[in-house]
């Protein structure tokens, strides 16, 4: 048996041999089984020693070798919605022998990424965009007069809760255009899946009257492949056969001019191969419902917390004890965490605050509330335009809503904010968490673009705290009666910097930020997290070789102008630092204040640069962008030398 070489792991007898779909049908179907047992615990293997999505890859095994087996991929496109059930199709379509570097700097990435590979025909990682992109290879196709490629949706039931999958399905449903949309059905995104929809997914599920129907139709289905000219008359009794089964029972999807197949165990691949094949023949717009199991193969996935395995970290595969370092020291908490204990506090003293989050309940750490007020805090599915225009709604009536998304989530929003909630000047408080380089997610999770994007924005107030107690004080200030505009605080994935961090509250004044040290040879401005770094960098400088003033500013909008006016005239050199993109962020803003009021000290910008980073740990891209504290301080050194040969 193969290993994979530097790294240990045993990939199986069949699945040693698979590198390409290509290999994958070679093996005789009576095979398939013990290759879906191969690639699921493959997954376990890398995935305890390495980290990375779990659950959900392990949901699909049976569809992944299905799918390839069955359809010509790459010439068949395949897309993945968010792609954190995309480990197995990963391993099929020859990465396994470095699939060890998933999410892991200058390695894989996490997601479906059409540079990759041949086999990744669309780019994915924000939920619900799946049926859209289909589509349109389908559409493309159609014009190009080819009747016979395949296109493949594969969305999970909670990126059916997006808005956008509606709009894709209603459209599709229109259009004659070769797709096939299937539904993994697990009741779980990241945490448990809400709505109606849920609900209604279960009906189907559970409904007799669906199963006979079901079974009426398998048996006519798996006649067609031999009717040839005939299926389409085949393809009509079938649908007939379920319209009499159903009687007055109606169905979304049939509604939407979907032909609706299902559900079906996701998890039996000789029947999935068999469906698909069959499928396969039926032109036109097709959804197929499968029911699968998130974590499936594992036991203690299974058995355990599934929001906790939809991403575990490390874990003893044996045991299942998730494998955590403990320090010696008290540790300073995630800000996420932060944000959770202190809404639930200010909402006991204000009764108006309620909580909103789209489906990151446990991410975001409102689970918190909802726990401690469950009439108080919202999660409403997969629904960033929803939850910021329910936002808006709650607010017109007087409630103070705390609206949490990630901040490249929060980017789907963007016009709910703009119309909803700015244009009529409404408090919403948007705490936008993993502000910043989000770390191995990578590029579709990175949120540097908050500052650019909310800055330009009328009534809207844009901060960002430097540690714990700020986020603390930043949410207190907002939530007060004076407080009327739209509200930003932005902040990043990971712990913080204070141990002691619960600090009685205090009153922030709107857009003014902190000196935290005099200085009289280099100014340097920091907005958020990364003024931590700045702090350490300076600390590297003895006083008498280079004095070092350094400011948080706090807010990005309004900017301290009256903080800025003393800089600006003392200071001859600036280095501005964000977690950002330079583009339009902190830096932008300080030198739109400097051209407005004719100041010409010399600013050094760091922060994001103006490109798509790759995945990566935090430090590790930190340093690659150059704003780690070791690049601070370079940064900190050139400027002086520069400064030192201008004075000569």
């Amino acid at each position: 048996m193969k290993i994979l070489e530097g790294n240990g792991i045993n990939p199986g007898e069949l699945l040693a041999k698979i590198n390409s779909p290509d290999d994958l049908k070679k093996i005789p179907t009576h095979q398939l089984k013990q290759v879906c047992n191969e690639l699921r615990q493959f997954i376990v293997d890398v995935v305890s020693v390495k980290g990375g999505h779990f659950g959900a890859s392990l949901g699909v095994v049976e569809l992944s070798v299905a799918l390839h087996y069955i359809f010509n991929t790459p010439a068949d496109e395949l897309v993945w919605d968010v792609g954190h059930q995309a480990y197995g199709h990963k391993i099929l379509t020859g990465r396994r022998d470095i699939f060890h570097t998933n999410r892991i700097y200058k390695g894989l990435s996490g997601f479906p990424k059409r540079s990759e590979s041949i086999y990744d025909s669309f780019g994915v990682g924000h939920s619900s965009t799946s049926i859209s992109a289909a589509l349109g290879m389908a559409i493309a196709s159609k014009y190009k007069n080819n009747s016979t490629k395949q296109h493949i949706a594969v969305i999970g039931d909670g990126a059916m809760t997006g808005g956008m999958a509606f709009e894709a399905l209603n459209h599709a449903g229109s259009e004659n255009a070769n797709i096939l949309v299937i539904l993994n059905d697990n009741c779980m995104s990241i945490d448990p899946n809400v709505g109606a929809l849920k609900d209604y997914l279960t009906d189907i599920t559970t409904s007799h009257t669906y199963n006979k129907a079901k079974d009426k139709m398998w048996e006519l289905l798996g006649k067609i492949s031999k009717f040839g000219p005939n299926a389409q008359e085949i393809v009509s009794k079938v649908e007939n056969a379920i319209k009499s089964s159903l009687l007055k029972q109606s169905n979304l999807f049939e509604s939407l001019k979907f032909r609706y197949f299902g559900p079906v165990d996701g998890h039996d691949v000789d029947r999935l191969v068999k469906v698909l094949a069959d499928l396969k023949d039926i032109p036109g717009p097709k959804l197929l419902h499968i029911l699968t199991k998130k974590g499936k193969g594992y036991k203690f996935s299974e058995e355990g917390n599934e929001t906790l395995w939809h991403a575990p970290g490390l874990f003893n595969k044996e045991t299942g004890e998730i494998i955590k370092v403990t320090p010696q020291q008290p540790q300073p908490p995630k800000y996420q965490d932060v944000f959770g204990h202190t809404i639930v506090e200010l909402a006991e003293k204000n009764e108006k605050i309620m909580g909103i989050t789209p489906a990151m309940p446990s991410g975001c750490s409102l689970n918190m509330m909802m726990k401690a007020m469950p009439n108080r805090a919202f999660d409403v599915g997969i629904a960033e335009q929803h939850a910021v225009t329910f936002s808006a709604g709650l607010a017109t009536q007087g409630i103070v809503p705390f609206c949490n998304i990630y901040s490249s989530f929060m980017q789907r929003a963007y016009d709910q904010v703009l119309h909803d909630v700015a244009l009529q000047n409404l408090k919403v408080i948007f705490c936008l968490d993993r502000g910043g380089l989000a770390g191995a997610d990578g590029p579709t999770h990175h949120g540097v673009f908050d500052f650019a994007y909310f800055r330009c924005v009328p009534n809207m107030i844009v901060s960002a705290p430097m540690n714990e107690e700020e986020l603390r004080n930043l949410m207190y200030t907002a939530q007060l009666s004076e407080i009327t505009s739209p509200f930003s605080i932005r902040y990043p994935r990971g712990n913080g910097v204070m141990v002691n961090w619960k600090t009685p509250f205090k009153k922030i004044e709107i857009g003014k930020g902190r000196k935290l040290k005099d200085g009289k040879d280099i100014a340097i401005l920091t907005i958020g997290h990364p003024g931590n770094f700045a702090a350490e960098a300076i600390k590297q400088y003895a006083e008498a070789e280079i004095s070092i003033a350094h400011y948080d500013m706090r807010f990005v909008k309004p900017i301290d102008e009256e903080m800025l006016h003393e800089v600006c005239s003392k200071f001859k050199t600036i280095i501005t630092v964000e977690d950002h993109s330079i583009q339009g962020g902190f830096g932008s803003a300080v030198l739109e204040f400097m051209a407005d009021n004719d100041y010409a000290s010399r600013v050094i910008r760091l922060g994001v640069p103006d490109k798509w980073v790759e995945h990566g740990e935090q430090p590790e891209l930190y340093e690659e962008c150059g704003f780690s504290t070791k690049m601070i301080a370079k940064a900190i050194q050139q400027a002086h030398a520069i400064a030192l040969q201008k004075a000569m």
